[in-house]
């Protein structure tokens, strides 16, 4: 056991590495399971940064937007203060070093999502948005001398004393390792989302859920797990994770097809492919299962022009043998964004004391049922930057920190990929695009089997995760945003509320589905 002062950040993604940077000169230590700018979400974000930076568009419009997409469970007041710090922090990543695209007059390029009744999403260089905002926050992350980053170290669980977070445990991600408690005064978690728990995925590979299972395995209250955001277009390749042809696209004008070149979106929605991302995802759901092959069609708006300004959905289809210039991309659904996660107030803290979450781990209020497109990274911004402050002011002055240098025991408890593989088929398949009560029990046998033959710490985490998900699927009988019931599939107005949830609640209602 080794005791700090450090401020222990689990994550290494844009909240995580924003938040150390914010809390300097504190001195930090950040959990990162591989090289940093490796492994995390943030790096792998397409489409930009939601902001009203132009002088048609406000805060106030951005606020009304994100309130509109989130079906009724979002909270008003989080949708405001989120959106009028969005232009604060587009300038501070612009000062940092960000090269963010500009017009010939040096103003902000902008693109419009699915959704927002304006062009405001900040970019770079097309469809590179969250790796150059890395590469950025990495830069600066290294020069800052009071940040300690723990490089191939994975959290796998909390210590809690009397209500209090007072430690994390970690061990080695790459080799195998017991695990070894570190204590500190305040935690921060910053670990992703869920994506990795489901077979079709565009997150990377680690995020399957294992931040949030460990504060929900602590005692933490869990938010709106049931509303999972599919994206509507990851590339249909083969390839796990799924690559990803970014809303962006479609914002250009790119559009949805089918096998008989009928533009299936005019019939569904009246912003046809620019409709809430649950619409367009149930759609391009339906058409594959109906056999009619739908593909995302650059070839009108973009021509030659898709190669160069979207460079990232170049090589994905580079690598699937498809050219954009001349064929239709072949898409499919994939889990893409987990708007529930730990419950956390105004301030970004958590039912548990000492104990604060942004990024994707949280669920704040701000999406509620149906994540604005591009809204993640601006949430991680701004909880970062609350974040940082509410640990400041918690925790006054800290003095300088030893560096951490720990030892971790003998163990040898690998991931079983092969049973983990046949829970992520049947969360694909009972709590995917399209739910029911008899695939959600089916999901949730298969996650207590999984659950009783798990041998690791991060495996049950894995579990609890899944639990929490499927669980409150099955408890929510109605279809509102992410989450959609075909033998429920209309919105009830009285269930126009958030979830609250801890472990132990979904674990009854598990109980309960396995018995029936």
């Amino acid at each position: 056991m080794i005791e700090t002062n450090r401020i222990i950040i689990v994550g290494a993604g844009l909240g995580a590495l924003y938040a150390a940077l914010q809390l300097a000169p504190r001195p930090v230590l950040v959990i990162s399971p591989e090289t940093l700018g490796e492994g995390a979400s943030s790096a792998w974000a397409q489409g930009g940064v939601a902001a009203a930076m132009a002088e048609s568009d406000s805060a106030e419009a951005h606020a009304s937007d994100t309130i509109s997409a989130g079906a009724g469970t979002v909270s008003p007041e989080i949708a405001q203060l989120v959106t009028d710090e969005a232009r604060q922090h587009i300038l501070e990543l612009t000062n940092l070093g960000t090269p963010f695209d500009r017009d010939a007059s040096g103003g902000y390029v902008m693109s419009r999502e699915a959704a927002h009744s304006e062009a405001r999403v900040v970019r770079v260089k097309g469809d590179q948005a969250g790796r150059e905002i890395m590469q950025t926050l990495i830069g600066a992350v290294r020069k800052t001398p009071s940040i300690q980053v723990l490089e191939g170290v994975l959290a796998s669980g909390l210590e809690v004393q009397d209500g209090a977070v007072t430690g994390v445990w970690i061990e080695r991600a790459l080799t195998p390792s017991g695990a070894t408690l570190i204590r500190s005064p305040a935690v921060l978690l910053a670990g992703g989302g869920s994506g990795g728990l489901f077979a079709v995925t565009t997150n990377p590979p680690r995020i399957r859920g294992q931040v949030i299972g460990m504060a929900a395995r602590a005692g933490a209250c869990i938010a709106d797990p049931e509303f999972v955001q599919f994206h509507p277009t990851a590339i249909a390749s083969g390839e796990d994770p799924a690559p990803l042809a970014t809303e962006a696209l479609r914002g250009e004008g790119a559009t949805l097809i089918n096998n008989a070149g009928e533009r299936f979106m005019l019939s569904v929605h009246p912003d046809a492919e620019l409709a809430p991302r649950d619409i367009v995802a149930r759609a391009v759901y339906l058409e594959r299962r109906a056999g009619r092959e739908p593909a995302l069609d650059t070839r009108g708006a973009l021509g030659a022009e898709v190669l160069t300004r979207f460079p990232a959905v170049a090589q994905s289809c580079k690598r699937a043998g498809i050219d954009p210039v001349l064929q239709p991309i072949p898409v499919a659904p994939a889990a893409h964004y987990h708007m529930g996660g730990i419950d956390t107030d105004a301030l970004g803290q958590s039912s548990l004391a000492h104990l604060w979450v942004c990024g994707e781990a949280s669920s704040t209020g701000l999406h509620g049922a149906n994540r604005l497109a591009s809204n993640g990274l601006l949430e991680a911004l701004v909880y970062a930057r609350i974040c940082a402050l509410g640990i400041g002011a918690a925790l006054g002055d800290i003095e300088d920190a030893a560096e951490v240098t720990p030892d971790f025991p003998q163990g040898d408890n690998p991931v079983n990929e092969a049973l983990l593989l046949h829970m992520r088929h049947a969360m694909t398949d009972g709590v995917g695009v399209v739910r029911d009560a008899d695939g959600l029990k089916t999901a949730l046998r298969v996650i207590a089997e999984v659950e009783a033959q798990a041998c690791t710490e991060t495996m049950h985490n894995m579990t609890a995760t899944a639990t929490l998900i499927a669980a409150a699927a099955l408890k929510r009988q109605e279809s509102r945003g992410g989450h959609f019931r075909s033998d429920f599939p209309e919105i009830d107005p009285d269930m126009a509320k958030r979830t609250k949830m801890t472990l132990a609640e979904a674990m009854q209602i598990r109980a309960r589905a396995l018995e029936d």
